[in-house]
């Protein structure tokens, strides 16, 4: 679903963000991406969108390489959900933003209206469909831009920080609404509880490379490795 082909990528001249970097997602993976400020995170995820593009390698999204004129292809099969979801949610309401990208995709209203139910049932969000975006919890409005990215239906989901600034009963509920998705999933996060709880499988990034992927709990026990890696174990695991 995800593929990186020996990608390499500077903001600046001479000064390497990413190095060489290959990897793949398939598809209804739940993957987790870890590392240290810095690490190169955020850039993997904008190479993926488009945002940015490499400047040696390949990256490709369901077999599509992601370049100028392949954009609208593949932001038709990426939903990024924002670390702040005020970024995300313009509209009044969460409904309105929850069709007004399938509307713009040229869905019927009768059809983008399924969808919006669909999905709000789906995660048990009905009672939040009218409700205006800034009279709900953050937790709630983390949980309404997670529904107005699935009701585009992508095939892939991108999240930045999804449990960032959160309190522990909105964290948890954000993280049963992760867990219910079947879409393949790239989480980014320093929440490595979290990411321990939502994804099979993590990608360490360091310095720009990969210093480790493989099983999350295997990666996320190794105290050694994290701690190499500025990183430090998951809370559950602290004690070790």
């Amino acid at each position: 679903m995800i593929g990186f082909q020996n990608v390499d990528f500077s903001y600046e001249k001479d000064r390497k963000v990413l190095h060489d970097m290959s990897f793949g997602i398939g598809k209804g993976e739940s993957v987790g991406l870890i590392g240290a400020n810095g690490a190169g995170k955020s850039t993997i995820m904008k190479l993926m969108l488009g945002l940015l593009g490499p400047d040696s390698g390949r990256v490709l999204i369901d077999g599509i390489e992601v370049k100028k004129d392949t954009l609208s292809d593949i932001r038709a099969k990426l939903g990024f959900v924002l670390q702040n979801s005020d970024n995300q949610m313009f509209m009044p309401t969460v409904y309105e933003d929850m069709i007004f990208g399938p509307l713009n995709y040229g869905l019927p209203r009768d059809e983008a209206d399924r969808r919006v139910d669909e999905v709000l049932g789906r995660l048990g969000l009905e009672y939040l469909k009218n409700r205006y975006n800034h009279k709900i919890s953050g937790g709630e409005k983390r949980m309404a831009a997670i529904a107005t990215i699935l009701a585009m239906e992508p095939e892939a989901v991108l999240m930045d920080e999804p449990t960032s600034a959160l309190d522990p009963y909105n964290r948890r509920i954000v993280i049963n609404t992760i867990k219910s998705l079947d879409q393949t999933r790239l989480i980014a996060s320093h929440d490595l509880d979290m990411i321990l709880d939502t994804c099979d499988r993590v990608i360490l990034i360091s310095g720009g490379r990969i210093a480790a992927d493989g099983p999350a709990e295997k990666i996320l026990t190794d105290k050694e490795l994290l701690e190499a890696n500025r990183m430090e174990l998951p809370f559950r695991f602290a004690g070790r």
